[in-house]
């Protein structure tokens, strides 16, 4: 499987290039800093870089062709404001939905975050605000896509801890925390998993090991 994601440097997407890696699988990592072209070489991937902000339709699905599918892995990232939030967690993905359209590529898994759901709290960083309503818009753009196979996958509180290999996955879960490293997992068993496009599941960790997991889902 040929798989490209956006926001290749990223902590989950650096994982999930050597999870890839690791099956035989060709991971394709978009990037906007060549200098973290090393990184993503080290992990497995293949760094191509494409500044999602800037790139047009058609450059980017030149970079999709040949792949069987996309992961939006892509995020502002801490310190940004919210017009870089609505950039890149709202209208780079909905840019790679665009170009993964008009390349033929049909699977698409949006890594979103537990929470959007509901409007921000009165007294919320206005940073936070911002990234959740990037990230429901995000949602709401690719799930009223009928030409794609989509998955929102809505992980919880991220963490750098070890995978467990277990988690809980269903359309509403508990909140709680999830490793990233079994974030980056449960991508894999996602793509694997075609019967499962046209969902949206929260994660986080749990007792359920991930095959089964997201066989169940």
């Amino acid at each position: 499987m040929r798989v490209v994601i956006a926001g290749g440097h990223g902590k989950i997407a650096r994982l999930l290039h050597r999870e890839l890696a690791g099956r035989g699988d060709t991971a394709v990592g978009l990037i906007r800093n060549p200098d973290h072209a090393a990184a993503l070489t080290a992990a497995g991937a293949h760094p191509v870089v494409c500044d999602l902000e800037h790139a047009t339709v058609d450059e980017v699905a030149g970079h999709l062709a040949g792949a069987d599918a996309v992961v939006f892995a892509a995020g502002a990232g801490p310190g940004s404001g919210a017009d870089r939030k609505d950039s890149v967690d709202r209208g780079a993905a909905a840019l790679l939905a665009d170009a993964a359209r008009a390349a033929g590529v049909h699977r698409y898994l949006l890594i979103s975050s537990m929470g959007v759901d509901q409007p921000p709290a009165a007294g919320t960083d206005e940073a936070w605000a911002a990234y959740l309503r990037a990230k429901k818009a995000a949602e709401d753009d690719l799930t009223g896509r009928a030409d794609l196979r989509w998955t929102v996958l809505r992980p919880g509180r991220l963490t750098d801890d070890d995978p467990t290999g277990r988690i809980t996955l269903a359309p509403a879960v508990t909140p709680g925390a999830v490793t990233r490293a079994d974030v980056a997992r449960v991508l894999v068993a996602l793509l694997y998993a075609p019967d499962t496009a046209g969902q949206t599941l929260e994660l986080v960790g749990g007792n359920t090991p991930i095959a089964a997991a997201v066989t169940a889902a």
